[in-house]
This record gives structure tokens, sequence and C-alpha cells, in this order.
């Protein structure tokens, strides 16, 4: 067991309020994972069975100044017991949009894979971040196997490449690439080194150009 005491200006000794060994976990497991399986209960029988049953509601709309009461989000300075998170996991679960409803319509996403599903799990409790090798040796091997793959379907033998979570940064870092690669020096010396620059693009452009113009700074005047 490792102690510390911590000795004052008077020569008065202040000791350890709450000793405990490094070896012992900082926190009760048993518990920890009794109350992870009851809120995969939940999740499982209130998001992913009555979330994709037809019918059921697609969502449980109450306006904002009612969900709001419903919720009680207020900020509290100290947290809640395990029943009462049950309760909240609960509540998300009942007043958020049901994504996985059969009769849930969007033009981007829609519906439930629950192998990936699985997938989401794995990497949100393995909590890891996808930096260096020594920290993601698996995670890291598997991103460059994508990218490899992303890079054979436009013909690229060599090359690099970043996960994006949408078409809007997915633009942002083209622009910026392509900006780059015409003017490098704007790394060194900003953009007073540039010539002024323009965009050409179409009427049906995708509005993410226009985030992508504000980033690099240049005129929406110049987008045709």
């Amino acid at each position: 067991m490792c102690l510390t005491a911590i000795k004052t200006a008077d020569e008065h000794v202040l000791e350890p309020t709450n000793l405990r060994d490094l070896n012992e976990p900082l926190i009760d497991h048993a518990e920890g994972q009794l109350f992870l399986t009851e809120a995969f209960n939940i999740i499982v029988e209130e998001v992913l069975c009555k979330g994709t049953d037809v019918k059921q509601k697609v969502c449980e709309w109450k306006e904002p100044e009612e969900l709001a009461e419903l919720l009680d989000l207020e900020l509290r300075e100290g947290g809640e017991g395990q029943q009462k998170l049950l309760q909240r996991v609960r509540d998300v679960a009942k007043y958020s949009i049901k994504t996985s409803h059969p009769r849930f319509f969007n033009q981007q996403f829609a519906g439930v894979d629950y192998h990936a599903l699985a997938g989401r799990f794995l990497t949100e409790t393995l909590n890891t971040n996808l930096f260096t090798y020594e920290v993601a040796p698996v995670f890291v091997l598997m991103e460059m196997e994508v990218l490899r793959g992303l890079r054979q379907l436009v013909g690229w033998k060599e090359g690099d490449g970043i996960f994006c979570p949408g078409g809007s940064t997915s633009n942002i870092y083209a622009m910026n690439l392509a900006r780059y690669q015409l003017f490098p020096e704007v790394k060194s010396q900003g953009l007073y080194g540039l010539p002024r620059l323009a965009i050409f693009s179409s009427p049906e452009v995708r509005m993410a150009v226009q985030r992508c113009m504000s980033d690099c700074t240049v005129e929406r005047s110049e987008t045709l």
C-alpha cells in the first residue's frame, strides 16, 4: 500500500482520509456490469423491439416545452441513483425518433444493421482512440485495409485518407487539399501570400460548398 502524508508550514501532518490499495479497482465492476445489463435490456426492448415494430409509433411527439418538463434535464450538482438512470434510459428511448421503424423515411439513413450495431457496441466498449498503433493496433490495421480498398476503387496504388463524419466535412477537407495542392506556400505564409481564389460550380452544387468557401475565405459571389 502506498501512503502519502503532507506536512504543512506549521509542522502539522495531514494524513490521507481515504486509503486504497493501488491494486484495488476504482469502481465496483460487478455493480456496474449489472447496471449495464439492465440498461442494455431496456435498449433492446424499447429501441430494437418496439422501435422496429410497425404496430408501434415512429415517435412519441411532444412540443419542446412539454418534453423539457417531462425529461427534467436541468443540470445538477450531484449524480443520480442507478434506478433513476435506468428510468432516464427508458425516457430517452421513448421520446426519441425510432429511426429503425419501417415507416421512418429519411434521404440519408434508416433501418438497423445488427452486425454493424454489434461493431458499434465493441468499439464503444473498447473506448479506443485511433491515432497510433501502440494505442489501437487492431483498428489501425483495419483502417489501413479499408483505405487500401477505397484507393483500389479509383485505381490508385498508393495514397492516404481520412474518415469523415459527413459530406460537409469531406468537402471542406477536399477544398483545403485542392488549395494546398496548387499553393503549398499557404501552409507557411497563410492567405496573404496567395492570389485571389475562385470556385466554379453548377447551381446544383451541394450546400456544403458555401461552408467550404467560408473556411477557405472565398467570397460567395465567386461561386458560379
